[in-house]
């Protein structure tokens, strides 16, 4: 199979921790994974810098719900994105779409100027727009090094047969990261179906917290009420496993 490359998303410096002592090449640093991941604050990247070797790609991405920012947003992704870079980000991801769902060119090509040449990722907003052909045609056009696709499907295995049409039609003008869904069990077939160089993978363990039991009627979260006595962290096992697979 040859040697693949995996990145793992992580929501903290303990994650970032477990990625690279499970063998991880590469971790994509978010916040709020619960949300899909958003900006991770500055002290999470410092730390993650100062206490791991892998490259971290840090997510700018203003809030959750979309990928369509209003002025205000889009001014804090900018000032988000120069502040990472300027605290160590080996590159950023993120994802500007219009309303229609088309790529924002404008606001993808501000950016990837601040950016400058460190690396530059677009994220799963690619598996929302109507035309992935001429997204990743403009994305290449950018100086965009790297995609992140599940192949615009749910998970990733279902749209293994786009993923293999997104790497043929790239053609080497852009990198395609296949994630969402790789599990021990489908690992290599993905990679063989598609002819990927590279993975992205996501999985934790819940830890839980008792600090919030002497009052169970208290919830300090939202609308959905996830418990508050838990937290995740990545499963060091999980990518030792999925290295293992495909290297």
């Amino acid at each position: 199979m040859g040697k693949i490359l995996v990145e793992v998303c992580c929501g903290s410096v303990e994650d970032v921790l477990q990625a690279e002592s499970g063998g991880a090449d590469r971790v994509e640093l978010n916040s709020d994974l619960f949300h899909g991941g958003l900006t991770p604050s500055i002290g999470e990247l410092v730390t993650a810098k100062e206490m791991s070797r892998l490259p971290v790609i840090a997510m700018v991405r203003p809030r959750a719900g979309g990928f369509c920012y209003t002025d205000i947003e889009f001014k804090t992704a900018l000032a988000d994105c120069k502040l990472l870079l300027d605290h160590g980000a080996d590159g950023i991801v993120f994802g500007f779409l219009h309303a229609d769902g088309t790529l924002d060119i404008d606001r993808c090509k501000a950016i990837v100027e601040l950016i400058g040449e460190k690396q530059r990722v677009f994220h799963r907003a690619i598996d929302v727009v109507p035309d992935w052909k001429k997204t990743l045609d403009d994305l290449a056009a950018l100086g965009i090094a790297r995609v992140l696709t599940s192949g615009q499907e749910p998970d990733v295995f279902w749209g293994a047969d786009t993923v293999r049409e997104m790497i043929h039609y790239a053609a080497g003008r852009i990198e395609i990261l296949p994630g969402a869904g790789v599990t021990v069990k489908n690992a290599a077939a993905l990679v063989e179906k598609t002819g990927c160089t590279q993975i992205h993978i996501s999985k934790s363990n819940v830890y839980k917290d008792s600090s919030t039991k002497n009052n169970k009627s208290i919830f300090y979260g939202g609308m959905l009420y996830p418990p508050e006595d838990e937290y995740s962290i990545v499963d060091r096992s999980f990518v030792t496993d999925i290295k293992g697979i495909v290297s």
